[in-house]
């Protein structure tokens, strides 16, 4: 029997499965990738055979239905942990699902939930990286943790999810699955912070790279809105999440969409509600081709350069 770890590249696919991990250690094939690369259960389906199992975290259902139907169908079996929109999910006895879209809800929290607690600091972690403030420090309130010890997870969050940020693994500081092996052994975070010289690198690269996106001007100002388009280079792909959370928390009252040149002509997006109401990332994205995500936040992995004012009259439109 085999058994595949599937998850999304940043924070909370990471954190989630490293919970899951620590408690019921487990040899696995590790099927992963940047962030927006979700349809991940695909690649499972022509090695899997009956009697091996899956276990998928982060990577939305509606996207990997058909792989997921593929599967139980092969005899396989899957567990499957996620909180972005679903649609309809299959009822097989094989098939043991925990999904929840609630905006204060990542995958990190759902997995949380799973164990009881028991690997608490690391869903504070995953928390954090999904710009859930708020839910990270109601979870951490149960642990103990000084101000000091709250900042350094709320630094390894961002910058977790910050590495996951990226047309492809070239763009990024070190792959996804490199990162989670290298944060494996360590039950404990602060160690990780501490030994790890990866990390370090990590954290002085957001930083550096958010100092020179706060030196670009928005794109256009609407209502309700800011967008901004960054140049082309593999430092705005890595910080359009990060610079799109900053953004989020400075203007919390505002929506803010962050667009990078890809390399079919167009532009891929970054988008998030206001804080104040963190709802209808979403339904804006999957209007498009190859959006979807989440209420608060969402994307469009290609936006046709030509569909750009289509996407500022649907987003002044969803935040007027």
């Amino acid at each position: 029997m085999i058994h595949y770890d599937a998850f999304n590249g940043d924070a909370d696919g990471i954190c989630a499965l490293h919970q899951l991990r620590l408690e019921s250690p487990l040899d696995s094939i590790l099927v992963t990738g940047v962030k927006r690369d979700i349809a991940l259960l695909q690649r499972i389906v022509p090695q899997a055979r009956s009697g091996d199992t899956v276990t998928a975290l982060d990577v939305s259902l509606a996207v990997n239905r058909p792989a997921v139907v593929a599967l139980l169908g092969n005899g396989v079996r899957l567990e499957y942990f996620d909180h972005h929109y679903a649609g309809d999910v299959p009822a097989h006895p094989a098939f043991h699902a925990l999904i929840d879209p609630a905006p204060d809800v990542c995958t990190g929290i759902l997995v949380d939930r799973h164990l009881g607690g028991r690997q608490r600091i690391w869903a504070v972690v995953a928390a954090f990286g999904d710009n859930l403030p708020a839910p990270a420090l109601a979870l951490a309130a149960t642990l103990g943790l000084s101000p000091s010890q709250l900042e350094m997870l709320r630094a390894l969050g961002d910058n977790l999810a910050y590495n996951a940020y990226g047309d492809t693994e070239a763009d990024l500081i070190v792959d996804p699955a490199t990162l989670y092996r290298t944060l494996r052994p360590y039950a404990d975070p602060f160690a990780f912070m501490r030994d790890e010289p990866i990390y370090a690198q990590i954290d002085r690269s957001r930083r550096e790279d958010l100092a020179r996106a706060r030196a670009v001007q928005p794109h256009a100002g609407l209502s309700g809105a800011k967008v901004y388009l960054l140049p082309d280079e593999a430092w705005t792909r890595r910080v359009r999440g990060a610079f799109a959370n900053e953004l989020a928390h400075r203007s919390p009252d505002l929506a803010h969409a962050i667009l990078t040149p890809d390399d079919r002509g167009g532009f891929a997006v970054s988008l998030r509600a206001p804080l104040a109401r963190p709802t209808g990332a979403d339904a804006l994205c999957r209007q498009f081709a190859t959006g979807g995500g989440r209420r608060s936040a969402a994307g469009i992995n290609h936006l046709p350069h030509d569909g750009l004012p289509a996407f500022l009259r649907e987003l002044e439109r969803a935040f007027p």
